[in-house]
């Protein structure tokens, strides 16, 4: 990991929230309301699709997916958040700051990509209703899930494997997870080949993928727009909207994140940034694309009074 001059690193000292000790009881609180609140929504999601026979659809399959997704990407990086909080050293070892930022890479791009499945499940459904269930059939649905998961897989190896750095110096990491901008920009030795690897894979997975969503959504709004009821328009145009809105958090947040040129200095603006996609979008996802739904609502009052 380092040789010559470089320094041999064991373990990363993470500031966090260390540079605001007036904000660590108000921090701590949001991440703990966040953490537990992405905990029950998606495990809701999770239990009641898995229980419900009228939920084995495949918007419903990909929702599950996309719950799993966010259980564990909120597990990944909030708990360790709360530990070092108040904590007076909140070191880190080199093999787990590895470990976090190939899980962290992983989930995050197949959550990219399964969002952009989602929506070409949406835009099947609204634009060829009679053969929505021949081309959205089971297999397909497992394909397409299986791709995210596998592509996510082989970029985070991809960008996992071409590190090889060398530190200097003191190795403080200004965020609260580890995080590969953040080692990138702790590194002495060169790292424009890294740099050029995550602006290649973000393309891919970020710029590409967020736009079909949003050209999705156009396609959705247009079919929306015949719906004859002004009260189906609103409602579709709420539900647009409120969908829209968590996808725009989401991708925009990261890509103002990993589509900027780097520089080696350390900002608190960008681990508040990566707060939006770390922590806010898992909570949310559930509220807005399933709690709020009448099938889940129906299947959630089924459960209740199988309990009663």
């Amino acid at each position: 990991m380092a040789m010559g001059n470089a320094t041999a690193v064991f373990e990363f000292l993470l500031i966090g929230i260390s540079n605001y000790p007036e904000w660590k009881v108000t921090f701590f609180t949001l991440v703990l309301i966040t953490y537990l609140s992405t905990l029950l929504g998606n495990g809701l999601i999770i239990f009641l699709i898995h229980s419900d026979p009228h939920l084995h659809t495949p918007m419903y399959f990909f929702l599950s997916n996309l719950s799993f997704l966010d259980l564990c990407y909120g597990t990944v990086s909030m708990p360790q958040a709360l530990v070092h909080c108040f904590s007076a050293h909140p070191y880190l070892s080199y093999p787990r700051c590895l470990t976090q930022i190939s899980v962290s890479l992983a989930l995050g791009t197949a959550e990219c990509l399964l969002l952009a499945v989602m929506a070409y499940d949406r835009v099947v459904a609204i634009g060829n209703p009679l053969r929505y269930s021949v081309v959205m059939n089971g297999s397909v649905c497992v394909w397409l899930a299986a791709t995210s998961w596998g592509a996510s897989l082989v970029l985070t190896a991809m960008l996992i494997l071409s590190l090889r750095l060398h530190f200097c110096g003191m190795n403080v990491i200004n965020h609260f997870v580890c995080e590969i901008l953040s080692l990138l920009k702790l590194a002495c030795s060169d790292t424009s080949l890294n740099e050029l690897l995550i602006l290649i894979t973000g393309i891919f997975t970020l710029l590409l993928p967020f736009g079909f969503v949003l050209l999705s959504y156009v396609r959705i709004v247009t079919a929306v727009l015949r719906i004859r009821s002004a009260q189906g328009r609103l409602k579709a145009f709420s539900t647009c909207a409120s969908h829209l809105t968590v996808v725009v958090i989401f991708y925009g947040a990261a890509i103002s994140m990993y589509m900027k040129p780097q520089s080696k200095s350390s900002s608190d603006q960008d681990k508040f940034i990566s707060v939006f996609y770390g922590a806010l979008t898992p909570m949310l996802n559930p509220l807005i694309y399933s709690l709020r739904n009448k099938d889940v609502k129906g299947a959630m009052r089924k459960v209740m009074a199988k309990r009663a």
